[in-house]
Protein backbone atom coordinates (compact mmCIF):
# COMPACT_ATOMS: atom_id res chain seq x y z
CA UNK A 1 0.00 0.00 0.00
CA UNK A 2 2.78 2.26 0.86
CA UNK A 3 4.25 2.15 -2.70
CA UNK A 4 0.73 2.90 -4.40
CA UNK A 5 -0.47 5.50 -2.15
CA UNK A 6 2.59 8.75 -3.82
CA UNK A 7 1.01 9.29 -7.47
CA UNK A 8 -2.20 9.06 -6.20
CA UNK A 9 -1.68 11.75 -3.55
CA UNK A 10 -0.30 14.31 -6.02
CA UNK A 11 -3.43 13.21 -8.53
CA UNK A 12 -5.58 14.47 -5.43
CA UNK A 13 -3.88 17.51 -5.29
CA UNK A 14 -3.98 18.40 -8.54
CA UNK A 15 -7.40 17.53 -8.83
CA UNK A 16 -8.99 19.27 -5.63
CA UNK A 17 -6.64 22.16 -4.84
CA UNK A 18 -3.62 20.78 -2.67
CA UNK A 19 -6.21 18.59 -0.48
CA UNK A 20 -4.58 15.22 0.93
CA UNK A 21 -7.61 13.45 0.45
CA UNK A 22 -5.84 10.11 -0.21
CA UNK A 23 -4.10 10.14 3.19
CA UNK A 24 -7.00 9.37 4.78
CA UNK A 25 -8.83 6.92 2.56
CA UNK A 26 -6.70 3.73 3.39
CA UNK A 27 -8.39 1.38 6.53
CA UNK A 28 -8.28 3.07 9.86
CA UNK A 29 -8.26 7.24 8.35
CA UNK A 30 -11.29 9.64 8.71
CA UNK A 31 -12.24 13.01 6.13
CA UNK A 32 -14.56 15.33 7.34
CA UNK A 33 -15.68 18.16 5.01
CA UNK A 34 -17.01 20.63 7.81
CA UNK A 35 -17.42 17.91 10.73
CA UNK A 36 -15.85 17.60 13.46
CA UNK A 37 -13.62 14.23 14.18
CA UNK A 38 -12.66 12.80 17.56
CA UNK A 39 -10.38 10.09 18.27
CA UNK A 40 -11.45 8.76 21.64
CA UNK A 41 -9.19 6.97 24.36
CA UNK A 42 -8.61 3.85 23.11
CA UNK A 43 -9.16 4.15 19.70
CA UNK A 44 -6.55 3.86 16.63
CA UNK A 45 -6.53 5.49 13.22
CA UNK A 46 -4.19 5.91 10.80
CA UNK A 47 -4.75 9.50 9.14
CA UNK A 48 -6.77 12.20 10.07
CA UNK A 49 -7.70 15.09 7.87
CA UNK A 50 -10.21 17.84 7.89
CA UNK A 51 -11.26 20.66 6.30
CA UNK A 52 -13.05 23.30 8.37
CA UNK A 53 -13.23 20.80 11.26
CA UNK A 54 -12.06 20.23 14.51
CA UNK A 55 -10.42 17.51 15.85
CA UNK A 56 -9.71 15.64 18.88
CA UNK A 57 -7.14 13.37 19.62
CA UNK A 58 -7.50 11.31 23.10
CA UNK A 59 -6.47 8.17 21.79
CA UNK A 60 -3.52 7.18 18.65
CA UNK A 61 -3.18 8.38 15.46
CA UNK A 62 -0.53 5.88 13.75
CA UNK A 63 0.00 8.41 10.63
CA UNK A 64 -0.77 12.38 10.08
CA UNK A 65 -3.17 14.89 11.32
CA UNK A 66 -4.16 17.55 8.76
CA UNK A 67 -6.31 20.57 9.39
CA UNK A 68 -7.81 23.50 6.81
CA UNK A 69 -9.01 26.13 9.53
CA UNK A 70 -11.13 24.56 12.74
CA UNK A 71 -8.72 23.37 16.09
CA UNK A 72 -6.30 20.75 16.47
CA UNK A 73 -6.63 19.34 19.63
CA UNK A 74 -3.81 16.70 20.89
CA UNK A 75 -4.04 15.18 24.22
CA UNK A 76 -2.68 11.80 22.87
CA UNK A 77 -0.25 9.81 20.55
CA UNK A 78 0.63 10.97 17.18
CA UNK A 79 2.81 8.65 15.00
CA UNK A 80 4.01 11.58 12.47
CA UNK A 81 3.17 15.30 11.45
CA UNK A 82 0.57 17.74 12.89
CA UNK A 83 -0.02 20.10 10.22
CA UNK A 84 -2.41 22.95 10.97
CA UNK A 85 -3.46 25.27 8.11
CA UNK A 86 -5.23 28.47 9.67
CA UNK A 87 -5.47 26.24 12.40
CA UNK A 88 -5.94 26.85 16.31
CA UNK A 89 -2.95 24.12 17.35
CA UNK A 90 -3.85 22.70 21.11
CA UNK A 91 -1.25 20.54 22.80
CA UNK A 92 -2.31 19.36 26.13
CA UNK A 93 0.16 17.43 28.52
CA UNK A 94 0.23 14.54 27.57
CA UNK A 95 0.37 15.25 23.86
CA UNK A 96 2.78 13.14 21.99
CA UNK A 97 3.88 13.94 18.55
CA UNK A 98 6.77 11.23 16.78
CA UNK A 99 7.28 13.55 13.87
CA UNK A 100 7.14 17.37 12.72
CA UNK A 101 4.78 20.18 14.24
CA UNK A 102 3.52 22.63 11.64
CA UNK A 103 1.65 25.52 12.10
CA UNK A 104 0.96 27.73 8.94
CA UNK A 105 -1.17 30.92 10.64
CA UNK A 106 -3.58 30.65 13.32
CA UNK A 107 -2.23 29.76 16.61
CA UNK A 108 -0.16 27.10 18.39
CA UNK A 109 -0.63 26.76 22.65
CA UNK A 110 1.08 24.43 24.34
CA UNK A 111 0.61 23.04 28.12
CA UNK A 112 3.75 21.57 29.91
CA UNK A 113 4.45 17.98 29.69
CA UNK A 114 3.70 17.85 26.11
CA UNK A 115 6.82 16.08 23.37
CA UNK A 116 7.40 17.03 19.60
CA UNK A 117 9.92 14.71 18.72
CA UNK A 118 11.43 16.00 15.48
CA UNK A 119 10.52 19.77 14.45
CA UNK A 120 8.09 22.70 15.17
CA UNK A 121 7.86 25.02 12.28
CA UNK A 122 5.19 27.86 12.52
CA UNK A 123 4.78 30.20 9.62
CA UNK A 124 3.20 33.21 11.55
CA UNK A 125 0.27 34.63 9.66
CA UNK A 126 -0.01 38.51 8.85
CA UNK A 127 -3.37 40.39 7.66
CA UNK A 128 -2.29 39.91 4.22
CA UNK A 129 -2.04 36.17 4.38
CA UNK A 130 -4.90 35.56 6.56
CA UNK A 131 -7.06 37.31 3.89
CA UNK A 132 -5.30 35.20 1.23
CA UNK A 133 -6.22 31.64 2.90
CA UNK A 134 -9.71 33.37 3.92
CA UNK A 135 -10.71 34.62 0.37
CA UNK A 136 -8.42 32.76 -1.88
CA UNK A 137 -6.16 34.72 -4.69
CA UNK A 138 -8.45 37.21 -4.34
CA UNK A 139 -6.79 38.38 -0.90
CA UNK A 140 -3.65 38.44 -3.37
CA UNK A 141 -5.32 40.75 -6.14
CA UNK A 142 -6.28 43.15 -3.75
CA UNK A 143 -2.42 44.44 -3.76
CA UNK A 144 -2.12 46.25 -6.56
CA UNK A 145 1.31 47.88 -5.36
CA UNK A 146 2.83 44.69 -6.58
CA UNK A 147 3.99 44.15 -10.20
CA UNK A 148 2.28 41.66 -11.71
CA UNK A 149 4.99 39.11 -12.16
CA UNK A 150 6.72 38.81 -8.63
CA UNK A 151 3.00 38.78 -7.74
CA UNK A 152 2.76 35.63 -9.67
CA UNK A 153 5.55 34.21 -8.45
CA UNK A 154 4.43 35.11 -5.02
CA UNK A 155 1.64 32.97 -5.61
CA UNK A 156 3.51 29.92 -6.82
CA UNK A 157 5.91 29.78 -3.81
CA UNK A 158 2.68 29.96 -1.60
CA UNK A 159 1.46 27.02 -3.37
CA UNK A 160 4.73 25.30 -3.33
CA UNK A 161 4.52 25.69 0.51
CA UNK A 162 1.70 23.84 0.99
CA UNK A 163 2.70 20.91 -1.50
CA UNK A 164 6.07 20.84 -0.08
CA UNK A 165 4.79 20.80 3.90
CA UNK A 166 2.12 18.10 2.40
CA UNK A 167 4.44 15.51 0.79
CA UNK A 168 7.24 15.50 3.39
CA UNK A 169 5.19 15.16 6.02
CA UNK A 170 3.08 12.43 4.46
CA UNK A 171 5.95 10.62 2.78
CA UNK A 172 9.21 11.28 3.95
CA UNK A 173 10.81 8.27 3.83
CA UNK A 174 10.03 8.44 -0.67
CA UNK A 175 11.23 11.86 -0.32
CA UNK A 176 14.47 10.93 1.42
CA UNK A 177 15.10 7.65 -0.94
CA UNK A 178 14.57 10.02 -3.70
CA UNK A 179 16.94 12.95 -2.53
CA UNK A 180 19.64 10.35 -1.76
CA UNK A 181 19.93 8.77 -4.85
CA UNK A 182 20.54 12.19 -6.25
CA UNK A 183 23.39 12.22 -4.10
CA UNK A 184 24.78 8.56 -4.87
CA UNK A 185 23.27 8.17 -8.33
CA UNK A 186 23.63 12.05 -10.11
CA UNK A 187 24.16 11.58 -13.29
CA UNK A 188 22.09 8.40 -13.90
CA UNK A 189 19.31 9.99 -12.40
CA UNK A 190 19.72 13.26 -14.02
CA UNK A 191 20.27 11.13 -17.56
CA UNK A 192 17.16 9.20 -17.26
CA UNK A 193 14.97 12.36 -15.77
CA UNK A 194 16.03 14.25 -19.23
CA UNK A 195 15.42 11.66 -21.51
CA UNK A 196 11.80 11.47 -19.80
CA UNK A 197 11.51 14.96 -19.65
CA UNK A 198 11.93 15.42 -23.22
CA UNK A 199 9.60 12.42 -24.32
CA UNK A 200 6.77 13.51 -22.21
CA UNK A 201 6.98 16.86 -24.32
CA UNK A 202 7.28 14.81 -27.20
CA UNK A 203 4.15 12.84 -26.49
CA UNK A 204 1.88 16.26 -25.35
CA UNK A 205 3.08 17.54 -28.51
CA UNK A 206 1.62 14.69 -30.27
CA UNK A 207 -1.79 14.66 -27.60
CA UNK A 208 -1.95 18.24 -29.07
CA UNK A 209 -2.49 17.44 -32.34
CA UNK A 210 -4.50 14.76 -31.59
CA UNK A 211 -7.22 17.43 -30.10
CA UNK A 212 -7.94 18.25 -33.55
CA UNK A 213 -9.78 14.83 -33.68
CA UNK A 214 -11.12 14.97 -30.11
CA UNK A 215 -9.26 11.75 -29.22
CA UNK A 216 -6.25 13.88 -28.30
CA UNK A 217 -8.25 15.78 -25.37
CA UNK A 218 -8.41 12.43 -22.77
CA UNK A 219 -5.11 11.74 -24.02
CA UNK A 220 -3.13 15.43 -23.43
CA UNK A 221 -5.51 15.98 -20.23
CA UNK A 222 -4.32 12.27 -19.01
CA UNK A 223 -0.13 13.31 -19.95
CA UNK A 224 -0.83 16.57 -18.11
CA UNK A 225 -1.66 15.17 -14.68
CA UNK A 226 0.82 12.57 -15.01
CA UNK A 227 3.79 15.54 -15.69
CA UNK A 228 2.30 17.12 -12.46
CA UNK A 229 2.60 14.18 -10.37
CA UNK A 230 6.20 13.50 -11.29
CA UNK A 231 6.96 17.15 -11.02
CA UNK A 232 5.53 17.79 -8.02
CA UNK A 233 7.30 14.56 -5.91
CA UNK A 234 10.81 15.03 -8.11
CA UNK A 235 10.72 18.88 -7.14
CA UNK A 236 10.06 17.79 -3.28
CA UNK A 237 12.62 15.56 -3.52
CA UNK A 238 15.16 17.88 -5.09
CA UNK A 239 14.08 20.91 -2.30
CA UNK A 240 15.32 18.42 0.35
CA UNK A 241 18.62 17.42 -1.72
CA UNK A 242 19.28 20.96 -2.01
CA UNK A 243 18.58 22.14 1.79
CA UNK A 244 20.14 19.01 3.04
CA UNK A 245 23.42 20.18 1.21
CA UNK A 246 23.14 23.63 2.62
CA UNK A 247 22.90 21.96 6.04
CA UNK A 248 25.49 20.10 5.71
CA UNK A 249 27.96 22.51 3.83
CA UNK A 250 27.42 25.00 7.47
CA UNK A 251 27.37 21.77 9.86
CA UNK A 252 23.85 21.88 11.37
CA UNK A 253 22.88 18.98 12.77
CA UNK A 254 20.73 16.18 10.88
CA UNK A 255 17.75 18.07 8.95
CA UNK A 256 14.21 16.62 8.65
CA UNK A 257 12.63 15.71 5.65
CA UNK A 258 10.11 18.51 5.98
CA UNK A 259 12.58 21.24 7.36
CA UNK A 260 15.83 20.48 4.57
CA UNK A 261 12.49 20.65 1.79
CA UNK A 262 11.87 24.35 3.46
CA UNK A 263 15.10 25.35 3.42
CA UNK A 264 15.39 23.96 0.04
CA UNK A 265 12.51 25.69 -1.31
CA UNK A 266 12.96 28.94 -0.02
CA UNK A 267 17.06 29.01 -1.37
CA UNK A 268 15.54 27.54 -5.37
CA UNK A 269 12.45 30.75 -4.60
CA UNK A 270 14.64 33.47 -3.86
CA UNK A 271 16.53 32.24 -7.76
CA UNK A 272 13.71 32.06 -9.17
CA UNK A 273 12.86 35.84 -8.45
CA UNK A 274 15.75 36.95 -10.42
CA UNK A 275 14.30 37.14 -14.23
CA UNK A 276 15.63 35.31 -17.07
CA UNK A 277 17.92 32.72 -14.08
CA UNK A 278 15.16 31.82 -12.73
CA UNK A 279 13.67 30.07 -15.89
CA UNK A 280 17.16 28.65 -16.73
CA UNK A 281 17.75 27.17 -13.43
CA UNK A 282 14.35 25.09 -13.82
CA UNK A 283 14.92 23.92 -16.67
CA UNK A 284 17.84 23.08 -16.08
CA UNK A 285 16.95 21.32 -13.36
CA UNK A 286 14.37 19.23 -14.90
CA UNK A 287 15.99 16.10 -15.50
CA UNK A 288 17.55 15.83 -11.72
CA UNK A 289 13.32 16.51 -10.84
CA UNK A 290 12.17 14.00 -13.18
CA UNK A 291 15.01 11.11 -13.00
CA UNK A 292 13.93 11.85 -8.78
CA UNK A 293 10.03 10.85 -9.61
CA UNK A 294 10.83 8.30 -12.27
CA UNK A 295 14.26 6.55 -11.49
CA UNK A 296 13.13 6.09 -8.03
CA UNK A 297 9.51 4.68 -8.84
CA UNK A 298 8.81 8.36 -6.48
CA UNK A 299 11.23 6.91 -3.85
CA UNK A 300 9.89 3.48 -3.73
CA UNK A 301 12.79 1.93 -5.21
CA UNK A 302 16.90 3.32 -5.67
CA UNK A 303 16.70 2.35 -9.53
CA UNK A 304 13.46 1.36 -10.92
CA UNK A 305 15.48 0.16 -13.97
CA UNK A 306 17.56 -2.46 -12.95
CA UNK A 307 17.45 -5.63 -14.32
CA UNK A 308 16.32 -8.54 -11.78
CA UNK A 309 19.16 -10.19 -10.58
CA UNK A 310 19.15 -13.93 -12.38
CA UNK A 311 18.83 -16.68 -10.07
CA UNK A 312 21.42 -19.33 -10.83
Amino acid sequence: MKNKKMPVLVAALFLSGLLPVIAAQKVGGRISYGDSIVVSAGETRDNVVTFGGDITVEGTVRKNVLAFGGTITINGEVGDSVVGFGSRIILKSKAVIKGDLVGFGGTIEKEPGFRVEKDTLYFKGSKGSAKIISEGLKGIFSFSFLPIILLFKLISIFIWVLLVILVASLFSKQVTLAAGQLRTAFWPTFGIGLLAFFLFIFAVIIAAFLCIVLIGIPILLALLMVGFIIKTFGKVALFYFIGESLAKAFHWEKISPLGGALLGLLLFSLIDLVPFLGFFVSFVLSGLIWGAAVRTKFGTTENWFRSPAKTP
